[in-house]
């Protein structure tokens, strides 16, 4: 099965990603489990170190393997680098020498389907790249090579883990478009640039898009405002400040739209995904918020069931939303930089004349579309 067009990530439920409260593991089983509406699990097997994958094959156990869709990533090295605090685990690109990255990308395939007790993933992504990994032939030659033994059926890549790479993901379409099947951005009606930015080039190789953080931090989910307390070290913590008064201010401006269709806003938000091109998955982080009185995360599982999976915005509507939640220069970008000097990052690296050449193409101006000015 290919991903549907709403999907469970095993980031959801504050487990292995500081959103909200941690579930247990039961809860967590039955949120992830595919049925009801949704049958697209994605997971990660740097999530926990391997916890994540493990509690995703006891959500798909029992679940005939035709009625779902598994959506794996590999790419950090757990198994032989060393964990940098905060920034996490090193891509296998920096750990390993380049004679060894296919044995790698096989070993942490198998490893991580074993934990999910299936012999094969729908699509497997590579996760959170360094530019080695949007450049390099024999990245993708190992990847190539897990899906001829028969390990993925389809291929990927999933930018991240903050917003950007805007030059180097349409850089790894050019280059390799032939390999990639799908590829996961950041994209919500809140947060259109620079994600936008990429989907033309996706379309000109044939790259369809899942779409991730369509929640906008849980505003979307309608139960953030103003005035809202997150838990200690909750990843919402390093948005800027204001973020909730700001975005609870669009949000309102936005819920007409969402009620002329009897739409809740993160019916609408994934509804604008989906209308965008090569949008055809759409994955919100579902998350448990504080307080005894709080809305529960099964029912904003529910909810995203409920998505239609048909567009049922007017090109307008599309619009108007876009222009409401325009959030262009907002933020400083990973990825290619016009302002980097120095060794490259492990997400952040030097604009250098080949991807200038692929902003020109794609009619970017780095200078003007790709950094902060707000």
């Amino acid at each position: 099965m290919d991903p549907t067009h709403t999907a469970l990530g095993s980031w959801s439920g504050g487990r292995f990603m500081h959103f909200g409260e941690p579930l247990d593991d039961d809860r967590l089983t039955a949120l992830l489990r595919p049925g009801d509406g949704i049958d697209t699990v994605l997971t990660a097997d740097v999530y926990g170190e391997g916890e994540a994958d493990r509690l995703v094959g006891r959500a798909l156990s029992g679940v005939p393997r035709d009625s779902y869709c598994l959506v794996g990533a590999i790419g950090h090295d757990f198994y032989e680098g060393e964990r940098a605090g905060s920034k996490g685990f090193p891509r296998f690109t920096s750990t390993r020498d380049p004679s060894q990255w296919a044995s790698y990308a096989r070993e942490a395939t198998e490893r991580s389907l074993e934990r999910c007790g299936v012999d094969a993933f729908d699509l497997l992504q590579l996760h959170n790249p360094d530019r080695t990994g949007y450049s390099d032939p024999r990245v993708w030659e190992a990847m190539e090579a897990v899906r001829a033994a028969g390990l993925t059926r389809m291929l990927g890549v999933a930018p991240g883990p903050a917003n950007g790479f805007t030059l180097d993901l349409i850089d790894c379409f050019e280059r390799f478009g032939p390999s990639l099947d799908w590829a996961m951005i950041i994209l919500s009606p809140m947060e259109p640039w620079p994600g936008s930015l990429v989907l033309d080039a996706a379309a000109e190789h044939g790259v369809r898009t899942i779409t991730r953080v369509a929640d906008y931090g849980g505003l979307f989910w309608d139960d953030v405002h103003p005035g809202h307390v997150f838990r200690e070290k909750d990843h919402r913590l390093f948005r800027p400040a204001g973020w909730v008064e700001r975005g609870d201010e669009r949000l309102e401006r936005m819920r007409p739209i969402a009620e002329r269709h009897g739409l809740t806003v993160m019916q609408l938000a994934c509804q604008w995904d989906l209308a965008q091109p090569t949008v055809s998955c759409v994955a919100p982080t579902l998350i448990q918020e504080a307080g005894p009185d709080a809305r529960t995360v099964e029912s904003k599982r529910a909810e995203l069931a409920g998505v239609p999976a048909s567009v049922v915005l007017s090109d307008p509507e599309i619009e108007e939303l876009r222009a409401i939640g325009d959030n262009t220069g907002s933020m400083v970008l990973k990825g290619a930089a016009l302002d980097h000097a120095g060794e490259p990052q492990p997400d952040r690296w030097s604009l250098d004349s080949s991807l200038a050449e692929v902003a020109s193409r794609w009619r970017i101006d780095p200078a003007r579309d790709l950094v902060k000015t707000a």
